[in-house]
């Protein structure tokens, strides 16, 4: 099975994680493109470049996975900082949809509804969120939430971060007119970093009522779409170690970490069923009260139950805290061992974020055993690259660092021993910040 897969960007989630779940699988033809014509923090996708591979690309192609911020913008990132027009922008689009119009291959696609960061960090945003983010976010929110609010943010700079979001919005609906004529199989539009009331939330709920789909998360949502080009079903059941808190809503997020479960099993083309049916428990590792945050230091009551390795394939979802594992967890899933039915784990960044890589590796996993096709150290390598960024990195030394220079390999040694004996398998490991911050570690295992 050949498909094409266009990424937001070449962050390793972005372009390495697509890459290793699919490699477990030896039916599977993942085409990724160059990655240097893939955009940055600082710089976007050769947009033209990535044309000139498109066309030549999709030739044979089963399957298509496109984030379609790449080809309008050059990027997530870029969708918010971009100051091109409609004009500029539909004429890339229209460009697209004739590339894709010639090929008989199943068309998966999403963009992005812009985001609002609630801080002042402009690092992913235009250079005023410095100064006007906080104020910004406040005046989103209480224009939803009252349906009027005053802002002490200067009249150019509204005008400016209204026309941007106007532009992106416009774009949106076009991408639904390709839709009604067919083009694509699935369309997605992501809620990035969404907060209970916003203009992103505005903008969500007139989609829905011009006829589109939009789903909480961004980062993982092509990886949810590559779940579901694997037209595999699976019978899954949701296993809450916090029964009682699943209504809870998680940091970023609009939705309970029982919907964004539900949700993220449905875009990924898994049914949702009761154990006796099950194929495969997905343990959810939520949380009481609140979710926890790591890098914000956002405190929450840890993991303090017992755990037994499951009698059924399972995977893991932990998400007791963003942007890192629970160590509390972890500790007792190692002390138990991960056992012959395990099929993934995953704790990174966002609930989304974790629910759909996690999902989508599982199904990769499920489909090529199944088919006698399953490469098992390039499982055990991409399951070590998890272990090692989600538990080791994030959750750990992530934390003993103020800036991304020098070597992390000796912080690493320790974690990595732990990583070797629960998947039984032997490597050296490559460390560097592909975005220059410490958010991110790209790990190469040789």
């Amino acid at each position: 099975m050949k498909i094409v897969f266009l990424p937001i960007d070449n962050r390793p989630v972005c372009y390495q994680m697509p890459k290793m779940i699919s490699a477990v699988n030896k039916q599977i033809e993942l085409v990724l493109p160059p990655k240097n014509l893939l955009g940055s923090l600082t710089e976007g996708a050769n947009v033209e470049g990535l044309y000139g591979w498109l066309e030549n690309a999709v030739i044979g192609a089963d399957a298509i996975i496109l984030s379609l911020d790449t080809i309008a913008y050059g990027g997530l990132i870029p969708s918010r900082r971009s100051n091109d027009t409609f004009e500029k922008i539909k004429a890339r689009v229209d460009n697209l949809a004739e590339i894709l119009k010639r090929s008989p291959a199943k068309i998966y696609a999403f963009s992005s509804i812009m985001r609002i960061s609630n801080n002042n960090i402009n690092e992913e945003e235009k250079e005023y969120w410095s100064e006007y983010g906080e104020q910004i976010f406040k005046y989103s929110y209480d224009l939803d939430l009252n349906g009027d609010a005053d802002t002490d943010v200067p009249p150019e700079i509204i005008e400016d971060y209204l026309t941007t979001r106007s532009r992106n919005f416009n774009i949106n609906k076009l991408y639904l007119e390709y839709q009604k004529i067919g083009l694509f199989d699935t369309l997605i539009f992501s809620k990035d970093d969404c907060a209970e009331y916003g203009f992103n939330v505005m903008e969500a709920k007139k989609l829905e009522e011009l006829g589109g789909f939009t789903k909480t998360g961004a980062d993982e949502i092509p990886l949810s779409l590559l779940a579901r080009a694997l037209r595999t079903y699976i019978n899954v059941h949701p296993v809450f170690l916090e029964p009682d808190e699943k209504h809870l809503i998680s940091n970023y997020e609009d939705v309970s970490v029982e919907k964004s479960v539900l949700g993220q099993l449905e875009l990924a083309g898994c049914n949702i069923t009761d154990e006796k049916s099950a194929d495969v428990l997905l343990y959810i590792n939520n949380f009481r009260s609140r979710q926890g945050e790591i890098v914000m230091r956002r405190d929450t009551e840890l993991f303090s139950g017992e755990w037994e390795i499951p009698a059924l394939p399972y995977m893991i979802a932990d998400v007791r805290l963003a942007n890192g594992a629970d160590n509390n967890f972890t500790d007792k899933l190692f002390a138990a061992g991960l056992g012959d039915n395990f099929l993934g784990y995953a704790g990174w960044n966002t609930t989304a974020n974790t629910l759909g890589s996690l999902i989508c590796a599982m199904k990769y996993v499920w489909h090529a055993k199944r088919t006698n096709m399953f490469d098992e150290n390039a499982f055990k390598k991409f399951e070590a690259v998890r272990f090692l960024d989600d538990w080791a990195y994030q959750a750990n030394v992530r934390q003993e660092l103020s800036e991304p220079n020098g070597d992390i390999t000796e912080k690493m040694s320790h974690y990595e021993d732990i990583v070797k004996k629960q998947l039984n398998i032997e490597f050296t490991a490559k460390y560097s910040y592909p975005w220059n911050r410490l958010f991110e570690v790209e790990i190469e295992l040789n």
